[in-house]
């Protein structure tokens, strides 16, 4: 049987337990080859500091094994905001998780571009570039890289489409440490049509050719192309339907990059979402063996 190098499909675990212990024991039930975690509240200001035990665990699996890591940064984030303690506080929580994704071994730490919240673009743009080109310029060798993350298009996002990313990037001087996480409930929330015929390559063709995709989100979408609204539906269950998964899989801007599954629970369901994901990047009747990277060492 032929093979081919394929992307490695995986899911934003549940940690409870320890981001070793719980969150690898997670994605192992799943069939996950590749993970994402929150290393502190989603949804709080408040850093946590970690377990050096469970920290050292899952970094010596990531170093043993290839295993491809991710960090979601907290939503609160706004480098954009033209509230200072509001930046100040997302600076703060960033460097946190960058900081933190370097100890347990991750590639990158996801965040979302952010909103300008009532002030004009242009003065959002340069918070972003005065927020992030520090953290960019600290970040040490072998640790993870910034993965800017578009959103679903509600109210001042700074990135809703794919080409937004080209604008958002030059303000940060191409740096070599920020790549780009693509979600594809938020590219089909912002009006980029997935599920039409040649939806899948337009969108890729959005994106500015110097931007380095790193990471994919894999999640279907319940409510319709443009509706601004980000809810995660499971594979072929939502809008955008199974055949556009299998094209980005096979697209050559993607597929060699991870897909990480971050639709809803319980985990049987997202099982079943990484089994499908799987099934697809397979291709037509299952003739092609994926040898996925962790397998040859090159994630």
């Amino acid at each position: 049987m032929p093979e081919r190098q394929c992307p490695a499909v995986g899911v934003h675990a549940l940690a409870a337990g320890g981001l070793a212990t719980g969150a690898l024991r997670y994605a192992a039930d799943v069939g996950a080859e590749a993970m994402q975690v929150f290393v502190s509240n989603p949804r709080s200001w408040a850093l946590s500091p970690g377990d050096p035990g469970e920290d050292r665990a899952l970094r010596d699996h990531v170093a043993a094994t290839g295993f491809p890591l991710f960090v979601h940064a907290p939503y609160l984030i706004n480098v954009g905001s033209p509230d200072p303690l509001t930046r100040e506080r997302s600076v703060e929580s960033l460097r946190h998780s960058l900081r933190r994704g370097a100890e347990i071994g991750a590639r990158g730490v996801v965040v979302h571009t952010g909103s300008a919240v009532g002030a004009d673009r242009d003065t959002s743009l340069r918070h972003v570039r005065d927020s992030l080109l520090p953290l960019l310029d600290g970040l040490p060798d072998g640790g993870p890289d910034l993965l800017l993350e578009p959103m679903a298009g509600q109210g001042q996002q700074l990135c809703r489409r794919a080409g937004d990313l080209g604008p958002y990037l030059d303000g940060l001087d191409w740096h070599p440490r920020a790549a780009v996480c693509l979600d594809t409930c938020h590219l089909f929330a912002a009006g980029h049509d997935l599920a039409a015929d040649g939806g899948v390559a337009a969108a890729l063709g959005a994106l500015d050719p110097r931007a380095r995709l790193a990471l994919v989100h894999a999640n279907d979408s319940m409510d319709p192309c443009g509706s601004c609204r980000d809810r995660h539906q499971h594979i072929g269950a939502g809008q955008i339907g199974e055949a556009p998964f299998a094209e980005l899989l096979h697209h050559p801007i993607a597929s060699q990059v991870p897909f990480i599954v971050e639709t809803p629970g319980p985990k049987a369901a997202q099982a079943a979402d990484v089994a499908t994901l799987k099934r697809l990047r397979s291709g037509p009747g299952h003739s092609v063996r994926c040898i996925v990277g962790q397998e040859r060492g090159a994630f």
